[in-house]
C-alpha cells in the first residue's frame, strides 16, 4: 500500500473516530444540555443541515485551492465549532451558531474526502479500496463510540455539566487530522487533486444519480434525526445507550462495509443498488410498526419489542454506508474525471435542501399524526430507489447505456 494511501486511511480514520464523539451524540446534547422538544429538534436540522446546501458553493468558491487544502479549511471549522461547545454551554441561539461553523466543516469534507479516496486508488481495485477506506472509518467509529459507553456508563462525560469533556476530545483528534492532512499535502502532486478548477455541472447523463441522492436526503433524516430520537423520546434511553447501539453497528460494518466493496466488484453497482433499495424499505417498514405498537400500547416496551428496536437501528446504521455506492456509480458514469468532485458537491447541496425539508415536516408529522407515519412515508418513497435500480443500466466502457 503507498504511503499517501496508509496516510490518508489515518485521515478517515480519526475524522471517523471525531464523529462518534460529536456528531453521533447530537441528539442527547440536545435533550439534556437544552430541554429540547421534537419539533425543535426538527427546526434544530436549519442550522445543522444549511451548511450542505451551501457546500457547492463553498468548494467552488474555494476552488483555487487543493482539495486537501479545502479539507484542511473544513476541519479547523470543525474544530472551532465543536470546541467551543465542549468548552462552554452557551445560549441557545449561539449554540445554534457554533453548531452551523461546526456542520460547515463537516459537509465541506464530505465532497472531498471521496474525491481524494478516488484519485488515490488504484482504477481495477475501486471497489475493494473504498470499502477499505469505509471499513476503517466504520471501525473507529466503534472506538468513539466504546469512550463515549465508557464515559457515559462512569459519569466522566455529561451534557449537563460545564465542560462537555467529549466533545474537547473530538476536537483533540480534528487538530491530529489537520497535521495529517499537511503530511499528505506534501506527499501528493497529483495533477486531479491539486490542480483543479470547480465548475457548476448539472447534466441529464447524472439524472438517476440525482434521483438517489434526494431520495437520501429524505431517509438520512430518519437515520440521523428519528430513528435515535425514538429510542430518547419515546423509551427514554440515554447517550450511554445510543453509544452501545453505535458500537454494535460499527462492529458489525467492519465486516460488512469491506465485503461491500468486494460485492460491488463482483455483482455489479445495479444489482447493489436493489439491496440498497430493499433495506430502505424493510427497515423503516419494521420501524414504523414497531414504534405504532409503542405509542399504542399494543407492545411492551421492554423485552424482544425493545431487542427489534435496538437490531432494525443497527441495521440502519449500517446501511448509511451503502451511501458508498452512489459513489462508485457517479465515477462509472462520468463522462468527465473533473466531473466528479462538482457532482458530489452538488449533490451534497441538494440532499440537503430536502434534508431540512423533511427535518421540519417530520416534526409536524410527528406531532400531528404520529411518529409511525414518518416511517411508513419514508418506506413508501424508497420504493423510488427500486425504481432506480431497475432503470440503472451501465455499458461495458462504464457509461450509462
Amino acid at each position: 500500500m503507498k504511503r499517501e494511501v496508509k496516510v490518508y486511511f489515518a485521515v478517515l480514520s480519526l475524522t471517523a473516530l471525531s464523529l462518534a464523539l460529536s456528531h453521533d451524540l447530537f441528539s442527547n446534547y440536545f435533550k439534556d444540555a437544552y430541554g429540547v422538544t421534537t419539533f425543535q429538534r426538527g427546526t434544530i436540522e436549519l442550522p445543522r443541515e444549511l451548511p450542505g446546501m451551501l457546500c457547492f458553493f463553498v468548494v467552488a468558491l474555494l476552488s483555487s485551492l487543493s482539495d486537501i487544502r479545502i479539507a484542511m479549511i473544513a476541519q479547523l471549522l470543525s474544530f472551532t465549532g465543536i470546541m467551543v461547545l465542549g468548552l462552554t454551554t452557551p445560549p441557545y441561539l449561539v449554540m445554534l451558531f457554533f453548531l452551523f461553523i461546526n456542520s460547515m466543516g463537516m459537509h465541506l469534507f464530505l465532497p472531498i474526502q471521496d474525491s481524494i479516496a478516488l484519485s488515490l486508488v488504484d482504477k481495477n481495485r475501486v471497489g475493494k479500496r473504498m470499502g477499505q477506506f469505509r471499513g476503517a472509518m466504520t471501525g473507529f467509529q466503534m472506538v468513539g463510540a466504546i469512550i463515549a459507553f465508557i464515559g457515559f456508563k462512569t459519569g466522566v462525560f455529561s451534557f449537563t455539566t460545564d465542560k462537555k469533556w467529549v466533545f474537547i476530545i473530538s476536537g483533540a483528534v480534528l487538530l491530529i487530522v489537520v497535521i495529517l492532512l499537511i503530511i499528505l499535502d506534501k506527499m501528493i502532486h497529483h495533477r486531479e487533486i491539486h490542480h483543479k478548477k470547480v465548475r457548476f455541472v448539472f447534466r441529464k447523463e447524472y439524472r438517476l444519480y440525482y434521483v438517489l441522492v434526494i431520495m437520501f436526503g429524505v431517509q438520512k433524516q430518519m437515520m440521523m434525526v428519528y430513528a435515535p430520537w425514538v429510542l430518547i423520546e419515546l423509551l427514554h434511553k440515554k447517550a450511554d445507550t445510543l453509544s452501545m447501539l453505535y458500537i454494535m453497528g460499527s462492529f458489525a460494518g467492519i465486516f460488512f462495509i469491506p465485503a461491500l466493496g468486494r460485492w460491488t466488484d463482483r455483482f455489479g453497482i445495479r444489482n447493489l443498488l436493489f439491496a440498497d433499495a430493499i433495506s430502505f424499505i424493510g427497515v423503516y417498514l419494521l420501524y414504523g410498526l414497531l414504534v405504532y405498537g409503542y405509542t399504542s400500547g399494543l407492545i411492551s416496551v421492554t423485552g424482544l419489542p425493545l431487542v427489534a428496536i435496538y437490531v432494525l437501528f443497527v441495521i440502519d446504521r449500517m446501511s448509511t454506508q451503502m451511501g458508498m455506492i452512489r459513489v462508485l456509480y457517479l465515477k462509472e458514469i462520468a463522462l468527465h474525471t473533473s466531473d466528479i468532485t462538482p457532482t458530489l458537491s452538488l449533490g451534497i447541496s441538494v440532499d440537503h435542501v430536502v434534508s431540512i425539508s423533511s427535518a421540519f415536516l417530520g416534526g409536524i408529522v410527528w406531532v400531528a399524526w404520529g411518529p409511525h407515519y414518518i416511517f411508513f412515508l419514508v418506506a413508501a418513497l424508497s420504493l423510488v430507489n427500486l425504481w432506480v435500480a431497475f432503470k440503472v443500466r451501465i455499458s461495458s466502457d462504464g457509461q450509462q447505456a
